[in-house]
């Protein structure tokens, strides 16, 4: 028995959940691996093994979070559910639905893949966004808040997380929209001919984005657009997770807000799922 294990051993301590070396009771890191000890249990093998990114030390696996799938649904009725999808780890959209007044809210971000810390762009992103907003604040100084906050996790231009973006604000039966990069907002009209695509996307023919959030974007304008249908219908706010599943397949009829997004989300898992997935739903005027 070396030294460690029978000093382990008189003080009545367990064993390292990762490298199975007796250890102290009240240490904090394992002599020989170095692992955490007190982590949390992995939801998969049991392990007390989970490090700070939220993976299992033994087994590897990724322990789920509040943000691998959510749902938000307002008393007027708009909807909106956010998913991990099925290729990916974690879960780097965000969005927010809000309602203050006679106005809804909704921000779609979605963490550029290639950046660090995407997740974390995404959120702090929608947050400031969506705070401006349901305070009355124009959609340009939402987006520069939105800015500052995603560039304030920079370390360096080369350690710069990154967002795309887009906001919605409905009041009184008008949509404003303010976007950049490639998640978009449509228009699923009930019964009239005038829907479709709101947005334009900052991407080229290779699909890369041209203008995102982050210390590196330069200097970045949101896209501005006022939009006021001519009947009832729902406007669609998305990331690419859904709408590349989109592309060719018929826009669904308007109907009721959290069962129409929840049938989305399973069209593009049932699609493949490649990528997360985000959708939110407002309703204006009244819905067949």
């Amino acid at each position: 028995m070396t030294a460690p294990e029978a000093r382990a051993a008189d003080a009545g301590a367990g064993a390292c959940p990762v490298c199975g070396t007796p250890v102290y009771e009240g240490y904090a890191y394992c002599e020989k691996c170095g692992h955490t000890l007190g982590s949390p249990t992995c939801t998969s093998c049991g392990a007390a093994a989970v490090d700070a990114e939220g993976y299992c030390e033994r087994c590897g696996l990724r322990q789920p979070t509040g943000r691998d799938h959510a749902e938000i649904v307002l008393e007027g009725g708009a909807a909106a559910v956010t998913d991990r999808g099925l290729r990916r780890s974690r879960n780097e959209d965000a969005v927010a639905l809000l309602a203050a007044g006679r106005s809804t809210v909704a921000v779609v971000c979605d963490g550029v893949g290639s950046s660090p810390r995407a997740d974390e762009a995404s959120a702090v992103a929608v947050e400031a966004a969506s705070a401006a907003l349901i305070r009355g604040l124009s959609h340009e100084e939402a987006f520069e808040l939105a800015g500052r906050a995603v560039t304030k996790l920079a370390t360096s231009v080369h350690d710069a997380p990154a967002s795309t973006y887009v906001a919605a604000v409905v009041r009184d039966g008008r949509i404003s929209l303010a976007w950049a990069g490639d998640t978009r907002a449509y228009w699923l009209p009930a019964g009239l001919p005038d829907g479709g695509l709101l947005t334009v996307d900052d991407a080229i023919e290779t699909g890369e984005i041209t203008a995102w959030l982050g210390a590196d974007a330069g200097d970045v304008r949101p896209h501005v657009r006022v939009f006021e249908p001519q009947g009832p219908g729902l406007l669609l706010v998305c990331s690419d997770g859904l709408w590349r599943y989109l592309d060719g397949h018929p826009l669904p009829a308007p109907g009721d807000p959290q069962a129409l997004a929840r049938e989305l989300l399973r069209h593009a898992l049932d699609s493949g799922g490649q990528d997360n997935i985000t959708i939110a739903l407002i309703p204006l005027g009244e819905l067949p």
